[in-house]
């Protein structure tokens, strides 16, 4: 039986092959993350909307809230 002897060229075009094939994946998955986080984040703002919709405080109080800047009304 005779074994074919991989060259070292041959090897550095797999390994470029491989990386390049595994990029590709990266890439996808990142694309499905970004839209993931994007629809999560929209979902989080509609929550919100209708919160303050239902609500009784205006967008001032809620804004100061959020920012933290909120005195105590004692």
């Amino acid at each position: 039986m005779a074994r074919k002897t991989i060259t070292l060229d041959e090897k550095i075009l797999a390994a470029e092959a491989a990386v390049a094939k595994t990029k590709q994946k990266y890439d996808a998955a990142l694309d499905d993350l970004e839209k993931l986080v994007a629809k999560r984040r929209e979902q989080d703002d509609k929550k919100v909307l209708d919160a303050y919709h239902k609500g009784d405080k205006t967008a001032d109080e809620i804004v100061a809230f959020i920012r933290g800047t909120v005195e105590d009304e004692e």
